[in-house]
């Protein structure tokens, strides 16, 4: 497979994990009434965006905008990361930052003993991300070949 069909599909995979996980969230909360708390939010505030901006490169063939994605998906990991490790009392109450009128630590699904909604949001954003650097990779071995042919 040649590298622009694979960043094409890394794209493309990242877009729907991106619409899978918004689709996810506005279940959640608008059919089954889950309210989010305040670090579900912030997970929001950095899914949401990936699936204008992926879809966008994906309709420009634009790679560069894998640096933008980079970035809103690290942040994302580490807010999900954290809320999940406070979720199941790996952190304690008093490290957290922000608790609105919903606890951060309701644990509306809790699918075989460890599956919530924190640990979802992370597997997402971890899985594009690592597609994001690889695609990064990938920009700078084609720029790299690229100047050596010249």
């Amino acid at each position: 497979m040649n590298n622009n069909k694979l960043k094409d599909n890394f794209f493309f995979i990242s877009w729907i994990l991106s619409l899978v996980s918004i689709l996810g969230s506005l279940y959640f909360s608008e059919v089954l009434k889950y309210e989010p708390c305040e670090l579900c939010w912030y997970e929001r505030i950095f899914m949401y965006p990936l699936l204008f901006i992926l879809g966008l490169a994906i309709i420009k063939k634009d790679f560069f905008q894998s640096r933008y994605v980079l970035v809103l998906c690290s942040i994302g990991s580490v807010i999900s990361l954290y809320h999940y490790a406070f979720q199941k009392g790996i952190i304690g109450k008093h490290v957290v930052f922000a608790c609105g009128r919903v606890s951060c630590m309701e644990g509306y699904i809790n699918w075989l003993g460890f599956i919530t909604i924190p640990l979802l949001s992370f597997v997402a954003f971890l899985a594009i991300t690592i597609m994001m650097i690889v695609i990064i990779k990938i920009e700078k071995k084609d720029l790299r070949n690229e100047k050596n042919i010249n």
